[in-house]
This record gives structure tokens, C-alpha cells and sequence, in this order.
């Protein structure tokens, strides 16, 4: 079974092609061919990088719509250098990772009218996504045709389990009738790191107790108990919880009112001061990105060095009352860019958890550890850094719905 998954955003798109002819294995596999395509790393210009047959191959190209790129890249699967078949035709089908599927989808599900629909519904959970999301899939149906099933995995539906003393906001029950709740976000890449983690501790998933840390530029943790999610920081937007990259995560509400009344902020302007000028960005002035970050810390930038221990302590604060909801810690996971590569930032996240008797190795921490255990021999918590693959956790969900349907 050939699995195409196309992974839509704003600003890029991500595709890749795994070849499943023997059957799906317990582990991840590489995909046969990646594509991916940036629409804002130059002016006027686009980046293409597709990787196949051993070959990268990057080019520039004119600006081009979102669906012209896709077409580039479909093109790429059957033609030149980086061809990987011989026609588009022996694709099977497509998966597509959706941010927000609401309240009515708990599971990931074969595309249909039904769910178009909703898809186009929802986006008034999640405006800057769910479009774009529906956009890719119906770009897929032009190119393939409506016979190739599409399979929708939606980043909320691993937090569908939440209790309600979790999902519920303490404002006017009326809000929980307007579908005003937590949902939660990350759920493909919080699920498949809770998976990965019980396969390398050698360990059934249904006695684990884990903190999985998704640390990119947007960031969530997740408390995952027996293999459900029992709590998480982002709430109903993916703006909630911790401090990110230019996002700023849980504030005190009243500051918003306060600067609609003094400044006369619009909802347009206060979405980009907390979505993009905020976190990071905001406290440094330097950059959205950890390692910018860092390197000004060296430099003695004390802008910087608060951001960082912002960011250290709103961390900590957080993982902390994921233990809460865990009744008990196994372990905690540390994934996403930030997560997987910043030795730092793990360390001193650790550093609060010596209580439970977490003890890292803090040589492996440093070794630039990929799907590794780097807790200490003695220590009662184990700290493990995993490459999230949400790729291949959207390929999974296909071909178990595929090969279900068939």
C-alpha cells in the first residue's frame, strides 16, 4: 500500500510517500520520497527541496498559489530524478493532519462530503488552519480524483478523553453549549511520541504514566495516563498554556481587557500581539527561535537570559501540574524542535522533578540523543528525547482505516 500524507500550513506545506507493501511495522520507517515547499523564505520567490532515490533536490521558483505548488510536487512523484512511480495512479491514499475536528470527531476518518463540511465548519475554532487543511484535500481530489480515499487526522482528537472538569472553562455554562472548551492541540505528535516511548522502555503503553513535551515554536504538553490524554496546556486555540516561540501562552485575561479600554486595541490587533509579537520574540527582541536565543545569552544579553528563564519556569510550572493529573510520573518526554535539540532547556526543566527522583545522565543529555533514554541508571523518573514522526503517525492511522474499508 502507497500512503501519500500532505501536510498543509500557512506558510509551507510537507508531503511525504511510504511504500507499505509488506504490511505496517511496530517501528517507523523512511518514507520513499519527502517534498516540501516554503512560501515565505524569500521575496517574490518560493523553495522547493524534494528528497528521493538518494538525491536532494532544491530549486527556487517563481511565487506560485498553494495549489500550483502541490501540483509541482505530485509532478516530482513520477517524473525526472526524484521519480518514485510510475503514474499517480498507485497512490492508495492520502492523509492529511487537520488541526481542529471539535467535538464530534474523536477519531481520525475516511473523507467525505460529511466531513468537508465540517472540516469548513470548524474553521471557526481554527481560522489560520482548518482552510488550508480542507484546501490541500480538495487540491488532492482534483489531482487523483475522487476515487482515491483521503483520511483525515485531526490534531484534537487524541484530547477527545479529556474529563470535563479539564475541558470545562469556568465561565457561563453557556460557553460549553457554544462549544467553547479545551480541546487541546499536538495530539498526533502527543500520541505518537506516548507509543514510541512505552516501545523503547520495553513496556506496555496501558501502565505508563507520561509527560510528553512537544517544544517547537508552538508548544503543549500533555499528560497521558494509561494511553489517554487526561489533561493538556493548550485550551481552545493552540494561543493557551505555555510560553512559545512568538505566542505568549496562558495570561492574565484582564490585561486584554485593560488594553481594549486604554489603547483601544481592535480583536485583530490583540490576535497578532499574543500570536506573533509575544513569547520569545516579544521578551528578548531578538528572535522566536531557542537558538537565537541562546547565542544571545553568551553574548550576555539579559533580555534574552529572561526570556529564557520565563520560558525554563513556565515549563516547569506546567509539567508540574501534569504530574497532578498523573497521580504518579514513569516518565517524560521531550520532543519537537526546542524539545529534541536544546540539551539546555531539558536539563534545566529536570532540575525541579529531583523530588520524584528524576536524575538525568547529563552526558547522554548533551550527546544530541535521538530516541534514547537520558535518565541516569539510578533515577526513579525516566527522561527520554524522541523524534516526533507525525508523518508516519498520520501514514498508521491510513492504513489501518484502509485496510479496514477494503
Amino acid at each position: 500500500m502507497k500512503i501519500l500524507i500532505l501536510n498543509a500550513g500557512s506558510s509551507s506545506q510537507k508531503s511525504c510517500l511510504y511504500d507499505l507493501a509488506a504490511g505496517l511495522p511496530d517501528f517507523p520507517v523512511e518514507p520513499v520520497w519527502e517534498g516540501s515547499i516554503d512560501w515565505t523564505a524569500k521575496p517574490g520567490a518560493v523553495e522547493v527541496k524534494i528528497k528521493a532515490n538518494h538525491q536532494v533536490v532544491k530549486d527556487v521558483l517563481p511565487v506560485m498559489e498553494r495549489q500550483a505548488g502541490t501540483r509541482y510536487l505530485m509532478n516530482s512523484l513520477y517524473q525526472g530524478e526524484t521519480a518514485v512511480l510510475q503514474d499517480l495512479g498507485e497512490i492508495d491514499g492520502v492523509g492529511h493532519r487537520v488541526v481542529h475536528g471539535g467535538e464530534h470527531y474523536r477519531a481520525s476518518i475516511v473523507i467525505d462530503a460529511e466531513v468537508k463540511a465540517a472540516i469548513a465548519q470548524l474553521a471557526t475554532f481554527a481560522p489560520v488552519h482548518n482552510p488550508i487543511n480542507l484546501e490541500g484535500i480538495e487540491t488532492m481530489e482534483a489531482i487523483l480524483g475522487t476515487d482515491t480515499p483521503q483520511v483525515a487526522v485531526f490534531d484534537t482528537a487524541f484530547h477527545s478523553h479529556l474529563p470535563p472538569e479539564v475541558y470545562v472553562y469556568p465561565g457561563p455554562y453557556e460557553w460549553l453549549e457554544e462549544g467553547i472548551r479545551r480541546y487541546g492541540f499536538h495530539g498526533t505528535s502527543h500520541q505518537y511520541c506516548a507509543q514510541r516511548a512505552a516501545q523503547l522502555l520495553g513496556r506496555d503503553l496501558q501502565e505508563l504514566r507520561l509527560i510528553t513535551c512537544h517544544l517547537g515554536n508552538g508548544a503543549s504538553l500533555a499528560a497521558i495516563r494509561y494511553g489517554y490524554s487526561v489533561d493538556t496546556t493548550m485550551g481552545f486555540t493552540p494561543l493557551d498554556g505555555l510560553m512559545m516561540g512568538s505566542r505568549s501562552g496562558s495570561i492574565d485575561p484582564g490585561i486584554l481587557i485593560h488594553l481594549m479600554r486604554k489603547k483601544g486595541y481592535t480583536a485583530d490587533e490583540l490576535d497578532r500581539l499574543l500570536n506573533r509579537q509575544s513569547g520569545l520574540l516579544g521578551i528578548s527582541g531578538v528572535g522566536s527561535d531557542m537558538r537565537q536565543i541562546l547565542t544571545e545569552i553568551a553574548n550576555n544579553n539579559p533580555r534574552a537570559k529572561l526570556a529564557f528563564d520565563m520560558y525554563v519556569h513556565h515549563l516547569q510550572a506546567l509539567m508540574g501540574s501534569m504530574v497532578v493529573s498523573l497521580d504518579g510520573l514513569d516518565a517524560v518526554v521531550f520532543t519537537a524542535g526546542v524539545g529534541e535539540n536544546a540539551a539546555l532547556v531539558r536539563e534545566a526543566a529536570c532540575e525541579a522533578f529531583d523530588f520524584l527522583g528524576l536524575e538525568l545522565d547529563l552526558e547522554k543529555n548533551n550527546q544530541h540523543p535521538v530516541d534514547v533514554d537520558i535518565a541516569s541508571p539510578e533515577s526513579k523518573v525516566r527522561v527520554l528525547v524522541i523524534h516526533t514522526q507525525e508523518d508516519w503517525a498520520i501514514a498508521q492511522e491510513c492504513w489501518r482505516l484502509l485496510q479496514s474499508s477494503s
